[in-house]
């Protein structure tokens, strides 16, 4: 009896503890269309990999031009230059590749491109929901458009308007 009443116990106290906390959403993807810093960092690092693209295929055709000439070459010459030019051919793919994992690659160019560019507008945003949650004493945050699994919210509880504003944004 005892342990069932501790248990009706707990239990009461835990709900009671659970409707005192408040919870927000925020949806980021709204937030980051609605700054215009973030639409134009989007557009640099488009620009900027599409002309590494353009180097990393140019160092790929300049491979298969030499692979190329070497076919059409390849009765013609001896032993000795077949494997200079296979060693061409083979150091121009491996430059291609290196440029590639230079640019693209998981520590590349474009990742720290990424990150110079958008982690300044991520703070802004962090501070800015951080403020408001303070403010109106939200102990939780939920982003909308993450893969967190929201079936349900109700629109009183969607700050991103609010964050907007505090970061000097209108909708």
């Amino acid at each position: 009896m005892k342990k069932i009443l501790f248990i009706a116990l707990t239990m009461i106290l835990s709900v009671g503890a659970a409707s005192a906390q408040k919870f927000a959403v925020v949806d980021m993807d709204y937030i980051l269309k609605n700054i215009p810093n973030y639409e134009s960092a989007n557009e640099q690092l488009k620009q900027i990999s599409q002309k590494w693209q353009k180097e990393v295929e140019a160092k790929n055709e300049e491979a298969k031009v030499l692979y190329k000439n070497y076919q059409t070459e390849l009765v013609f010459l001896s032993d000795e230059m077949k494997v200079k030019k296979e060693n061409e051919i083979v150091a121009k793919e491996k430059e291609a590749n290196e440029l590639k994992r230079k640019y693209f690659g998981p520590q590349g160019e474009l990742i720290k491109k990424r990150e110079s560019l958008m982690k300044p507008i991520q703070d802004e945003i962090y501070v800015a929901i951080k403020d408001v949650s303070e403010s109106k004493g939200y102990q939780l945050i939920l982003d909308k458009a993450s893969a967190v699994n929201i079936i349900y919210y109700s629109s009183k509880i969607d700050i991103s308007d609010e964050v907007l504003t505090k970061l000097g944004y209108s909708k």
